[in-house]
C-alpha cells in the first residue's frame, strides 16, 4: 500500500483549472490513488438540473449556470472528504474560491494551449468554446483564469503524459503540501 492510501484525508481535494485540463480524467485516477471517492461538479449539475450543460447555457444562460454550480458544488464541499473535479469557471467565482480554500485543498492542473486545443478538440460539448474561434477563446481565457487559478494551494503541470503518471505527481505534490501542516502539529502537541 502506498504512503498515500495510508493516510487518512481529512479535507476534499478540489481540482481546478481550464476545460482540457484533465480534471476528471486525472481526478479519477487521483481518487483511486488515494483510496478516496470522485465527484464531478458537471455531472452533478447535470444530474441536479436534469439536463446539460450545454442545454442549461441554451435554456438559460451562464448566469444561470454559475449560480446552479455554486450551489451545487457548495453541496459537495460538505460531503465526506473525496476527490472534487470542478469545471473551468467554477473557482472564478469569490463565493466558490472562498468555501474551497475554506473547506479542502485546491490543486491546480496547468496545461498550456497546444495540449488545451488538443484535449478540446475530442468534444464538442463546450458552450464557452462556441463563442468564436477556439484559439482566440482558449487564449482569452488563459489571459482571464491563469491569475486566479493561482490562487490554489497547489500547481501541477498537466502535459500529454499518460495521466496515470500526472495523477501520481498531483498526489506527490499533495503530500509535499500537507506535511509542513503535520509536522508543525506534531511539534505543538509533542507527538
Amino acid at each position: 500500500m502506498s504512503r498515500a492510501k495510508a493516510r487518512k484525508y481529512d479535507r476534499t481535494v478540489v481540482l481546478v483549472g481550464l476545460m482540457g485540463a484533465g480534471k476528471t480524467c486525472i481526478g479519477k485516477r487521483l481518487a483511486k490513488h488515494l483510496g478516496m471517492k470522485f465527484a464531478d461538479a458537471d455531472a452533478a449539475i447535470e444530474q441536479a438540473a436534469c439536463c446539460t450543460i450545454p442545454e442549461i447555457f441554451a435554456q438559460h444562460g451562464e448566469a444561470a449556470f454559475r449560480e446552479g454550480e455554486r450551489r451545487v458544488i457548495a453541496r459537495l464541499l460538505d460531503d465526506p472528504p473525496h476527490v472534487l473535479a470542478t469545471g473551468g469557471g467554477a473557482f472564478m467565482d469569490s463565493v466558490t474560491r472562498a468555501k474551497i480554500k475554506d473547506r479542502a485543498v485546491s490543486i491546480w492542473l496547468r496545461a498550456d494551449l497546444e495540449v488545451l486545443m488538443r484535449r478540446t478538440a475530442r468534444r464538442g460539448n463546450r458552450p464557452l468554446l462556441k463563442q468564436g474561434d477556439r484559439r482566440a477563446v482558449l487564449e482569452r481565457l488563459i489571459a482571464e483564469r491563469h491569475p486566479i487559478y493561482a490562487e490554489a494551494d497547489i500547481a501541477v503541470e498537466s502535459a500529454d503524459i499518460p495521466a496515470e503518471v500526472t495523477a501520481e505527481r498531483v498526489a506527490a505534490a499533495l503530500e509535499a503540501f500537507l506535511r509542513p501542516a503535520e509536522d508543525i502539529q506534531r511539534r505543538r502537541t509533542g507527538s
